[in-house]
Order: structure tokens, then C-alpha cells, then sequence
């Protein structure tokens, strides 16, 4: 296959608006630089939100050693899945949850992509829940509705622009991020004491080490349905190593600095809200400068709410034409990002309730919604077909990959039934956790057991069909109908 040469790859990248949403990026469009998935992911995690996320030990009487390192571990473990998912954009140029029609078929996917779209849209709310919170403390007008309008505003339109300039934009945040909060936890720890039993694991129960465990985990890991959505761009000869590098030191080094910051202002200011907590901690580094900071912390919301609402688009844009085919031009996308945004502004408006609650309760959810399709999805890709995928097909109903895909249907629900016994939410504890002491170990039995069944189930796909469908691609359409794969 031929690369696409250096002007048609800058051509396609100066766009002022991206043009394509869930079709495969042709190779002249193809351009950068697996790095800009550093910073792209990195800002996606140095947030307010995922302060707020580190501070879920220390609600539950955890001590702050005890908060690092089940942050550590989390942020490690769930970073791992995520980061394998973006090796695959440079690879098949498609949006994640295309290539996931090859696993839950063209119909079935859109199920999946419901579940990440709900998901996306419970992200944003807190976010923009967040974003008024900071403009309410700093301009002191409680005018919650009006900030919303203004930051789903704001967020849409980078949004509109695509993906060019999310990338562009996340890394100018990244300086802005470094020379606010960078200097702020430089100087916290110098000048902010922590007591001395915040570094004991004196009080230390399971059920409070993996409620953050998990936490951390879920937040890590709830970028994977839509992760290569950001690195499709990238020529397809990117080696994976990289793709996977970039994504998962940026997501790791993001999410967990803000994490054990949140947990650094909880152990100091017990009991505080992340807004009022954060600013608190600023101020007594060096007084007056917390309304700077938190004005500082808004873009990050922002861009943060806009790589949401685009990955959102997609899915949305994806469980349409898996009912009915459609045309995905730019008009389908601005329709899909506007309809998205207006959802969380929505949402955010009537919201009501303890945000630390809320949220805790929501990332739990989505740990187990989204374990046994990352574990279809990889499973599929790196041991049953290996990147292998016949593009064209993708696309096609009634086609190579069905319209059901039992396969994966059957793994996924398989993992999801194996979860209950071992699940802790706020309305229900399964009996093994119960017999546990309230520990949350479900996130491994899922990733087990939906692993295993669509091990097991993949030895019923006929490979050497598909092989045959990919060869009729290449001969009769030429290389942009066939994955490049690995070699």
C-alpha cells in the first residue's frame, strides 16, 4: 500500500472543519505524530473531574497512603486496556466501536454504543456540574443554568472543528496545566503538611482500598470505547508500541497526579468539596491565588466535556446506520455533537444531589458496562483475528460479520451475569462481596470470564472465509478495503 505523500496528508489535516466521522480515513488523509496522543490524553485526564475521583478513599475513612496506592494500582491496571484500544486506530483507521461490529455485528453494536453514549453524557453533566461550580465560586452569581449553556457552548463548537483541532488544543492546555497546577503540587508538598497518620495504613479496609481501586480503574479504563477515535488519523505503519505508549504514559501520568492530588486536598481539608477544597489549598500556598487556579482548571473541563461529546457523535451517529444506512457527512456529524451537547446541558440542569455521591456510584456502573466489552474487543483483535478485518464489510448489513453478533453478545452477557455475585453499588451488594466484607473484586471476573467465552467461542469463526473476502477486497477495490492487521 502506498503512503499518502506529505501534501495530501497537510491537506487533509487543514481542514478548518473535519469533514469524516465513523468512515475508514483514507491514507492521503493520514498524517502526525503517535506523541500528540501524550498531551491529547494526558489533558483529557488533568481535570477537576478526576480530582474529584482521588478523593473517594478518603470519603470512605481511607488514609492518604492508603488512597495512593490504590490510585497507583488502578490508574495502572485500567490505563492498560485503554491504551491497547488506541494501538488499533493507526492500524484499521476506524472510530472503536465501528471495528466492534466485527465482534457484536453491524446491528448488535449499536447496544454497545448506547451504553458508552449514556456513559459519555453522565461525564459530562459532572463536568459541567464542575465547570458552574468553579464560575460560581469566582464570580459568586448562582446562575448554574447559564454557565452550563456556556460551557456546553464552548464545547461544542471545538467539537464542530474535530479532531485536528482537539489534538492541537489539548496540547496548548498541557502548557497551561503545567504552569498552574504543576506549580501548585510542587508547592503543596513543600509547604502544606500532611499529618502523620495520613501516611500509615492505620484504619485500612478492603472495601474502602478497592472502592478507590476501583474508581481509578473505571476512570482509566472509561476512555477505551472511543480511545481510537483520536489515533485513526495516524498512518497506518505507526508501530503499535508507540500508539500504545504515548496513550497510556499520558493517561497514566494525568490521572494519576490529579487522583493523589485529590486525595493530597482530601487528607488536608477532611470532608471539603473538590472546588472548595482545591481553592483552599491554592490560598494557603499563597493567598488570593485559588480563584486564579480555579479559573485556570476551566479549558481543561472544557476540553475535556468536547473530546466527549465528539466520541458521543460517533456512537450515536453509529447506532443510525447500523438501523439504517447513512451518509456520514459533515452535516450528519454537527447534527449528532449539537444533539449530544443539548443532552448533558439538559441533564446538568435538572441534576440535583451530593456530586462525590453521584459520581462514585456512576464510575462503578460503568466499570462493569464497559469490562466485558473491552475484553471482547481485545481478545478478538490481538488473539482471534489478530487485526485482521475486511473494512468493506464493516459497513455492509447482512454481511461477512452478521447483524448479531452472538459471539461477542454471548461473551459479553456471560461476563456481565458472572459480575453480579462479586458487585458493590449503592443499591446492591452481590452475596461473594458481602462474604468479602464488601470488597469489589468484579472488575477481574469479568475480564476473565468474557475473555475466556470469547476465546472459546472465536474457534467457531471460520478464518480462512474471512481471509478469502479479504483477498476478493484487495483485488477488486485495492488496499483501502482490507486492515492492514498485524504482520
Amino acid at each position: 500500500m502506498a503512503n499518502p505523500t506529505p501534501d495530501a496528508a497537510a491537506q487533509g489535516r487543514g481542514r478548518l472543519i473535519e469533514s469524516r466521522s465513523i468512515e475508514w480515513v483514507p491514507l492521503d488523509e493520514r498524517g502526525g505524530s503517535p506523541k500528540s496522543l501524550f498531551s491529547l490524553w494526558f489533558m483529557s485526564n488533568a481535570n477537576i473531574t478526576t480530582l474529584a475521583t482521588g478523593m473517594l478513599g478518603a470519603a470512605l475513612g481511607g488514609s492518604f497512603a492508603m488512597s495512593a496506592v490504590a490510585i497507583l494500582l488502578g490508574a495502572a491496571v485500567g490505563t492498560v486496556f485503554t491504551a491497547f484500544h488506541s494501538a488499533q486506530g493507526p492500524q484499521l483507521g476506524l472510530p472503536q466501536m465501528i471495528q466492534s461490529r466485527a465482534q457484536f455485528g453491524y446491528r448488535g453494536v449499536a447496544v454497545i454504543c448506547l451504553i458508552v453514549v449514556f456513559s459519555l453524557v453522565g461525564f459530562n453533566m459532572f463536568n459541567q456540574m464542575l465547570g458552574g461550580e468553579i464560575l460560581v465560586a469566582v464570580t459568586h452569581a448562582d446562575v448554574n443554568v447559564l454557565w452550563y449553556f456556556l460551557i456546553s457552548a464552548l464545547a461544542l463548537v471545538l467539537a464542530i472543528f474535530g479532531y485536528h483541532w482537539i489534538h492541537r488544543t489539548q496540547k496548548w492546555l498541557t502548557w497551561l496545566f503545567l504552569l498552574t497546577f504543576g506549580v501548585l503540587t510542587v508547592a503543596a508538598v513543600v509547604v502544606v503538611p500532611l499529618p502523620a497518620e495520613q501516611f500509615g495504613f492505620s484504619g485500612f479496609t478492603w472495601a474502602a482500598f478497592l472502592a478507590q481501586f476501583g474508581a481509578a480503574a473505571s476512570y482509566a479504563l472509561g476512555w477505551a470505547p472511543y480511545v481510537s477515535d483520536y489515533s485513526r488519523y495516524l498512518r497506518p505503519e505507526t508501530k503499535p508500541g508507540r500508539a500504545l505508549f504515548y496513550t497510556y504514559s499520558g493517561i497514566f501520568v494525568g490521572a494519576s497526579w490529579l487522583m493523589l492530588l485529590g486525595a493530597f486536598v482530601a487528607a488536608v481539608f477532611a470532608g471539603g468539596d473538590p472546588i472548595g477544597a482545591v481553592r483552599a489549598l491554592a490560598d494557603q500556598v499563597l493567598p488570593g491565588s485559588g480563584t486564579v487556579l480555579l479559573l485556570s482548571a476551566l479549558p481543561g473541563l472544557v476540553a475535556v466535556i468536547t473530546v466527549n461529546i465528539y466520541a458521543a457523535a460517533m456512537e450515536l451517529i453509529t447506532v443510525a446506520d447500523s438501523i439504517r444506512p447513512v451518509r456520514p457527512t459533515r452535516a450528519v456529524r454537527l447534527v449528532a455533537t449539537s444533539v449530544v451537547a443539548l443532552i448533558a446541558f439538559v441533564g446538568s440542569s435538572v441534576s440535583t444531589g451530593e456530586f462525590l455521591d453521584n459520581f462514585s456510584s456512576f464510575l462503578v456502573i460503568l466499570l462493569y458496562v464497559l469490562v466485558p466489552w473491552t475484553s471482547v474487543n481485545l481478545v478478538d483483535y490481538f488473539f482471534v483475528r489478530r487485526g485482521h478485518y475486511v473494512i468493506s464489510e464493516i459497513f455492509r448489513p447482512n454481511g461477512l460479520y452478521g447483524n448479531w453478533g452472538w459471539r461477542g453478545m454471548t461473551a459479553y452477557a456471560v461476563g456481565l451475569v458472572a459480575m453480579i455475585p462479586f458487585a458493590v453499588t449503592a443499591w446492591y451488594v452481590g452475596p461473594v462481596a458481602e462474604a468479602l466484607g464488601g470488597a469489589d473484586i468484579a472488575l477481574f471476573v469479568g475480564l476473565l470470564v468474557s475473555g475466556v467465552v470469547y476465546l472459546l467461542l472465536g474457534r467457531t469463526i471460520d478464518r480462512e472465509a474471512e481471509r478469502e473476502a479479504a483477498r476478493a477486497d484487495l483485488a477488486a477495490t485495492g488496499a483501502q478495503a482490507v486492515a492492514f492487521g498485524r504482520r
